[in-house]
């Protein structure tokens, strides 16, 4: 059985230049404060199982149209059986993309390697280098870098496509993290700058931060690409 605790049936903006559907998983071993999905996070339990039998449906209806499913949650590499459930969605023909925040190396390692992710989405938090931000940003005392190292160099080795994303929140990010961040992935990887929003943020305090104008985050996007060819701004 598959506890999955959300479903968007159709999504435009989860995979450029696709048309998905997004399943969500619950729990995450990360507290980011700026997180906007706090709820299946912090409170999982309060959300009814959503049946595969029922997404199956959908997505069989709609084969003509959908061309994949977007795994995210939460953090759906800390589900032993997220093997099966991409194995469950390519057996029906369709792409499968994976949001991960890189913590479980060892899962992602395994997807890739069985291939059952056709794409993958990796947050990076803060700058690798600088390990107290990253735990101010993932909202833990203890988190283990050398994971998230791991998994970057995962993807950057990878055959299929990938992409970094970052969330800029003001206060927690600068220019300078960008940059550092920029050399951390490599020339030839996928840069995302995703805009903070300020909503159903898990630490109540980030509800009252404005976000960076959009024109900050291009001027951000310029100086990382001294160093990845391919950064975009979202949101």
């Amino acid at each position: 059985m598959f506890n999955i605790k959300g479903f968007i049936k159709t999504s435009l903006v989860d995979w450029d230049g696709k048309i998905t559907s997004v399943v969500f998983l619950p729990h995450c071993n990360f507290r980011c404060p700026f997180c906007h999905n706090k709820d299946i996070v912090l409170n999982p339990n309060e959300f009814e199982n959503i049946s595969i039998e029922g997404i199956d449906s959908f997505l069989l209806e709609n084969r003509d149209f959908i061309d994949g499913v977007v795994i995210t949650g939460g953090e759906p590499t800390l589900h032993e059986n997220l093997p099966d459930l991409c194995r469950h969605f390519k057996k029906l023909g369709l792409l499968v993309k994976l949001d991960t925040n890189g913590s479980n190396p060892e899962m992602l390692r395994y997807l890739i390697k069985q291939k059952l992710v056709d794409y993958v989405a990796m947050d990076i938090k803060a700058p690798i280098s600088d390990a107290k931000k990253y735990h101010i940003s993932a909202g833990l005392d203890n988190l283990d870098i050398e994971k998230i190292k791991k998994s970057i160099d995962i993807l950057k080795n990878t055959n299929i496509e990938s992409e970094f994303r970052t969330t800029i929140v003001p206060g927690l990010h600068t220019v300078e993290d960008v940059i550092e961040i920029s050399k951390s992935i490599g020339k030839e990887s996928r840069f995302i700058l995703q805009n903070f929003s300020p909503k159903n943020t898990l630490d109540d305090k980030f509800t009252g931060i404005k976000p960076y104008q959009r024109e900050e985050l291009e001027k951000m996007a310029m100086a990382a690409k001294k160093y990845v060819d391919n950064v975009k701004v979202r949101g």
